[in-house]
C-alpha cells in the first residue's frame, strides 16, 4: 500500500535511532489489548494500556513507524486542520472552545511524554508560521488571531504583515502570515522510535511484519496474521491511510492521500532562508510545508498527485514546488527523497470510535503529530469505562465519501483538481 515510496530514501531513515527488531507472530497470543498499527496512534494506545496495567500486544505489518508517522514533516501544529473561525461557525462557541483545549492537551502530552521518556527526536518549539499565499489571506488571518485570542483564550498567535513574513521566510511570493508561537517540528521517525521504546519498556510485546489479515470484534477482538492469532479483551485499530480492506465499515470514510518530500544538502547559511528554526506551511489547498532539519538540511513537501501511481523521480516530482518557494535554492543539491501515504476525512475532522470490543482512530487530515497523543490516553481510557472525552472525539465523526470507498479515489481527483485550479488562479 505504501509500497514504491521510497521509506529507505528518506531522510529519516538515514537518521534513525537503533530499535531492536520484533519478531513476527507465530502461533496464538490471549493478552488484555492487541494493538493493529506501529504509529503514533497504535502507540501512544500501547503505551497508555500499559501504563493502566493491561496486558498489550502490538502488531506491525512492517516495521515500526513504517507508515506515516515515519515519513510526514514533523510538524507539530496546535489545533485541528480546522481552524477557529471554522470550528466557532460549525459546532458554537462552547462546543469549539472544549474542542480546543482537546487539542491544547494533546501538544501539552505530546511534549510530557517526550520528557518523560527522554526521547531524543531534535525537538524544536519556536513556532509554527502560515505564509499568506494571496493577498486577500490577510483578512481571515487576522480574524483567526483575534477569535484565538477571544473565543479560546490563546494569545499565542499573531497576524504578520507582509514585512514581518518576509523577515522569517526568504520567499518573496508571500503576503503575509499567521505566527503560532506554540507550533514547533521534531524528526517524526524517531519520535515514533522512542514511543515504542518506552512502550517496550512499560510490558508492551511486538511483533513486527505481522500484517493482521482479518479481524473479529463482536465478544473480544481477534487478529488474525499469516503466521498466528491474537485474541484480547479490546483492540486498537490504528493502522490510518494503510487501513486498506481490512475493515470495511469505517473504510469509506478516510481517504489516502500520497506526499512526497524531499531534503536537501546541507545549507551554507539555512537561518537566512527559515528564521528561528521556525515550522512553516501555506495557505494553499494543496499544502507545501517546509522547515529546517537538525543539520541545516531544508525538508519541504509539497505537489500534487491526483493519480495512485508514484511519481517515477521523487527529487523531480518535489523540485519545482520547492523553487517556486525558495527560487534562489533552483540548483540546490536534494540528497533524500520519498513518499508517504495520509489519510483525509470529509470534514478534515478525525474519525475516532468504536465497532464492538474495536476502538480505531484515523483521518488525522494532515494533524497527526500532535493529535494521537490524546487520542491514546482517551482510548485507553474509555477501556476502563470513562468515556466522556472519547464522546466528545467520536461525535466529530465525518461522514462517508460519496460512494463510500470504492468510489471516493476517483471524486477525490475531481475535487483536487478543482481546488489545484483554485489555488493557480
Amino acid at each position: 500500500m505504501s509500497d514504491g515510496l521510497g521509506t529507505a530514501q528518506s531522510y529519516y531513515a538515514a537518521t534513525a535511532h537503533a530499535f531492536d527488531p520484533a519478531p513476527t507472530l507465530a502461533g496464538e497470543i490471549e493478552t488484555d489489548v492487541v494493538i493493529i498499527g506501529g504509529g503514533y496512534t497504535g502507540l501512544h494506545a500501547a503505551l497508555n494500556a500499559a501504563e493502566r496495567g493491561y496486558r498489550v500486544v502490538l502488531l506491525e505489518a512492517e516495521r515500526i513507524g513504517w507508515g506515516a508517522s515515519g515519513r510526514n514533516g514533523g510538524q507539530m501544529i496546535p489545533g485541528w486542520r480546522k481552524g477557529a473561525a471554522e470550528l466557532v461557525q460549525r459546532y458554537g462557541e462552547a462546543q469549539a472552545k472544549t474542542m480546543f483545549g482537546l487539542a491544547l492537551e494533546a501538544r501539552t502530552l505530546t511534549l510530557q511524554r517526550i520528557a518523560k521518556h527522554n526521547i531524543d527526536c531534535d525537538l524544536t518549539t519556536n513556532g509554527h508560521l502560515t505564509l499568506a499565499a494571496k493577498p486577500s489571506d490577510s483578512n481571515w488571518m487576522k480574524a483567526e488571531a483575534a477569535i484565538l485570542a477571544r473565543v479560546m483564550a490563546y494569545p499565542n498567535v499573531r497576524a504578520l504583515d507582509l514585512n514581518e513574513a518576509r523577515a522569517k521566510v526568504a520567499a518573496d511570493s508571500i503576503h503575509g502570515g499567521l505566527l503560532d508561537e506554540c507550533g514547533g517540528h521534531l524528526h517524526p521517525l524517531n519520535y515514533a522510535l522512542g514511543l515504542a521504546d518506552a512502550a517496550r519498556r512499560a510490558g508492551v510485546t511486538f511483533h513486527e511484519h505481522s500484517r493482521v489479515l482479518s479481524i473479529e470484534h463482536q465478544r473480544g477482538v481477534t487478529a488474525r496474521t499469516e503466521q498466528g492469532v491474537v485474541r484480547a479483551r479490546f483492540g486498537v485499530l490504528a493502522c490510518d491511510a494503510l487501513l486498506g480492506a481490512l475493515e470495511p465499515a469505517i473504510a469509506g470514510r478516510i481517504m489516502p492521500v500520497a506526499n512526497y518530500l524531499v531534503a536537501t544538502a546541507p545549507l551554507a547559511d539555512p537561518g537566512t532562508l527559515i528564521a528561528e528554526k521556525l515550522a512553516v506551511s501555506d495557505s494553499r489547498f494543496v499544502v507545501d510545508y517546509f522547515r529546517l532539519s537538525a543539520d541545516g538540511r531544508l525538508i519541504f513537501g509539497g505537489g500534487e498527485r491526483y493519480t495512485p501511481d508514484p511519481p517515477s523521480d521523487f527529487a523531480a516530482f518535489v523540485r519545482p514546488f520547492l523553487v517556486r518557494t525558495f527560487p534562489q535554492l533552483r540548483d540546490v543539491r536534494i540528497d533524500y527523497a520519498w513518499g508517504g501515504l495520509v489519510s483525509i476525512t470529509m470534514t478534515r475532522l478525525p474519525h475516532i470510535g468504536r465497532l464492538g470490543d474495536l476502538f480505531f482512530a484515523h483521518g488525522y487530515s494532515g494533524q497527526g503529530v500532535l493529535l494521537p497523543a490524546l487520542v491514546g490516553k482517551v482510548l485507553s481510557e474509555a477501556m476502563r469505562g470513562t468515556a466522556e472525552t472519547f464522546d466528545v472525539l467520536a461525535g466529530l465523526a465525518p461522514p462517508e465519501f460519496p460512494g463510500g470507498a470504492a468510489f471516493r479515489s476517483p471524486l477525490h481527483v475531481l475535487g483536487m483538481l478543482w481546488y489545484a485550479l483554485r489555488d493557480r488562479l
